[in-house]
């Protein structure tokens, strides 16, 4: 018997495969398809000779580590353990499952706030865990009420994702400031808070439970150097969390991977010391900018795009027809790819909507517009 009846092939899988049948333009998986900066590939080429391939210790290089609390000390204010407090993982979605498998029993319940990323679901069935969806605000702001009324004695975990993918939402002051009302309430509940577009926020600056105490002692943060650093391939992001919750994950994790790519931490740690993150951020809000524009006289609505690098889109003016079935008539029809939004909820939500990823090159960015404007 299956443990994950419901899980088929990804549905990003399913429009990357379709795409290159048909020679379509793919802004549906969320990777760039532009050059990684030439300062990490000339550290890349340099460190490849020297003797740096052979296990890191299980939490991560040292270097690294240490890179990371000053990243988290420069940005959000906040001093971590590099001993007891951080953990590299192989991706975040590594991270994520570990994390949720070492913290999350057999019956316990989980909270994930729909539209989801579609990797936490199947880590909470496989801990054993009953997996609580919850939708979202049409907005796609937390519904903070029905966030509420769903925590039971069972509740052991709050699944919140800042910026959101698929919508590229992101949450306020005022959003924290009521999570942490309900925080106070449960003394049970642990946040998995996966931040991996932490350092892609157009709006305002990123707020992080890193700078909220009363909720990063009870949280497991998520990050990601593959989105950081456009180098989704190379797998390597991290968890912080508070030593006592820390001891479990790392439990878990020595058994998966035991370590990470020693490689890709060696240059991480080098790269760190000269990467601009605002000339990422800055780099993708003109992206952003570069194909709301081209877009913004299409029939397409465009939607509210403050972080991440996806763009959600309605085609309600365009098509009554469902998401998925336009999406798929919209690669071998009008020749571009896109994600239909209803694959990220458990009820298979259609508001006609589409995620566009515009971590692209600026003339795919140009050529994908010339065809949606066309429909």
């Amino acid at each position: 018997m299956s443990k994950l009846p419901d899980v088929t092939t990804s549905i990003f899988s399913v429009m990357t495969q379709l795409a290159n049948k048909h020679n379509a333009i793919n802004l549906s998986q969320g990777f760039p398809n532009f050059p990684v900066d030439k300062k990490l590939l000339e550290i890349s080429g340099r460190l490849l000779g020297e003797n740096i391939h052979q296990y890191t210790p299980m939490a991560g290089l040292p270097s690294l580590l240490e890179k990371i609390a000053r990243l988290t000390l420069e940005n959000y204010r906040r001093t971590i353990n590099t001993e007891t407090e951080v953990l590299i993982t192989s991706g975040a979605t590594q991270g994520i499952f570990t994390a949720i498998n070492a913290l999350v029993n057999k019956g316990e319940e989980v909270i994930i706030l729909d539209p989801s990323y579609d990797s936490y679901e199947p880590s909470v069935l496989l801990a054993g865990g009953i997996s609580v969806r919850i939708s979202l605000q049409e907005d796609y702001a937390p519904d903070f009420n029905r966030i509420e009324a769903s925590i039971t004695s069972k509740t052991k975990m709050l699944v919140i994702n800042n910026p959101h993918n698929p919508t590229g939402k992101t949450w306020t002051a005022s959003d924290f400031d009521t999570l942490e009302n309900i925080i106070e309430k449960h003394p049970q509940l642990i946040i998995l808070s996966d931040e991996v577009y932490e350092y892609i926020s157009f709006l305002h600056p990123h707020i992080s439970l890193h700078t909220r105490p009363t909720l990063s002692a009870r949280a497991v943060i998520v990050s990601s150097f593959g989105k950081s650093l456009h180098v989704t391939g190379w797998k390597v992001g991290y968890l912080i969390a508070p030593e006592n919750l820390m001891v479990e994950i790392k439990k878990a994790h020595q058994f998966l991977v035991f370590s990470v790519n020693s490689f890709s931490q060696h240059v991480i740690s080098e790269y760190l010391d000269v990467v601009d993150f605002d000339a990422i951020a800055k780099m993708y809000r003109q992206k952003r900018d570069l194909f709301r524009d081209l877009v913004r006289d299409s029939r397409f609505e465009l939607l509210p795009c403050e972080g991440t690098y996806f763009q959600v889109v309605s085609y309600a003016n365009i098509s009554s027809q469902d998401d998925i079935g336009f999406s798929q008539e919209l690669i071998t029809q009008h020749g571009v790819a896109a994600i239909p939004i209803s694959v990220f909820h458990k009820e298979a939500t259609d508001r006609r909507m589409l995620r566009f990823c515009f971590a692209k090159t600026d003339e795919t960015l140009i050529a994908a517009a010339e065809k949606l404007s066309r429909i």
